[in-house]
């Protein structure tokens, strides 16, 4: 039988990817400065943490306007979220009692 570990997925092995998913759940759409603050991150690194999630298509970026302000809202992809189930699985296997 394989080690767990072997089910982690890269894409959430950084606390702000993983925290990023964990925010997203499976449908929620989060604006980008409720993440910057529900985080506590930078822009720069919420930005590439988005960037990568949506490469990944594990997450979606939606751009769009309030008044005549740019924003952007995030969501995760039913793949993005499936992913994060298996890694919390596997983190879950690992750190369980023998």
């Amino acid at each position: 039988m394989k080690h767990p570990r072997h089910q982690l997925d890269d894409a959430f092995l950084t606390p702000v990817r993983l925290s990023l998913m964990a925010a997203l759940g499976r449908s929620n759409e989060i604006d980008f400065a409720t993440l910057k603050t529900l985080l506590e991150v930078e822009d720069s690194a919420l930005s590439k943490a988005i960037s990568y999630l949506v490469d990944a298509g594990y997450a979606k970026a939606i751009k769009g306007t309030v008044g005549n302000r740019p924003r952007t809202w995030v969501t995760s992809t039913a793949a993005g979220y499936r992913s994060y189930e298996r890694h919390l699985l596997a983190l879950r296997a690992i750190t369980a009692p023998n």
